[in-house]
């Protein structure tokens, strides 16, 4: 197979990629599909009120902080995005993902619709990409094939699904994840032709 390499041309600048996509649709799959081929990408960790679960490692897993110096960090503007699940605080530190890119990696945040919208406010030079399933249907598919939760969750869940793939179009771009590994290379082609454009390499 050999080495893959991002492309680094000389001051190359980093970059802000956002994955985003209804649950249930692969985006973590893709996520590290991608950091094992090119492990130089940085995945971003994110901040949690939620306790540690056992063998999640503080600063790899999750940056776990309590609610007051979350509240804190969140008035300092010290988080690009943030939201609130099940009564914990989830959000991602902007000063972690400022110096990779001023260093020239590429950083990459799988999160929520919500928080990719409040990145576009808060890095608004990020690379924003939405994941689709291939219908509604096969999402449902999916979603019931994992067999842990109800038929109201689920019904919920779809729901939800149905409105966020309504706001594809306001990404930069839209990948279709009907076969995992044509997904992933529609991927590579949406990162390295932009980087090549974004370099000047491509005229």
């Amino acid at each position: 197979m050999g080495n893959h390499h991002i492309p680094h041309p000389k001051g190359n600048p980093g970059k802000l990629i956002v994955l985003t996509g209804p649950s249930g649709v692969g985006k973590g799959t893709l996520v590290q599909m991608l950091l094992k081929k090119y492990p130089e990408i940085y995945l971003s960790i994110s901040a949690t009120t939620r306790k540690p679960r056992e063998g999640e490692v503080a600063g790899q897993s999750y940056y776990f902080v309590d609610r007051p110096e979350f509240d804190r960090m969140v008035a300092l503007g010290q988080l690009l995005e943030w939201a609130e699940f099940t009564g914990n605080c989830y959000g991602t530190p902007r000063l972690p993902v400022e110096e990779r890119i001023a260093r020239g990696d590429w950083v990459v945040l799988e999160i929520e619709l919500e928080g990719a919208r409040q990145v576009r406010q808060t890095f608004p030079e990020a690379y924003r990409l939405f994941i689709l399933p291939p219908s509604i249907d096969e999402l449902e598919s999916r979603i019931r094939g994992r067999g842990t939760e109800s038929e109201e969750a689920i019904l919920k869940r779809l729901d939800r699904a149905k409105a966020e793939i309504d706001s594809a179009n306001e990404f930069d771009v839209q990948i279709i994840n009907d076969d995992l590994d044509a997904a992933f290379g529609r991927l590579e082609v949406a990162l390295f032709a932009k980087t090549a454009a974004l370099s000047g390499a491509a005229g």
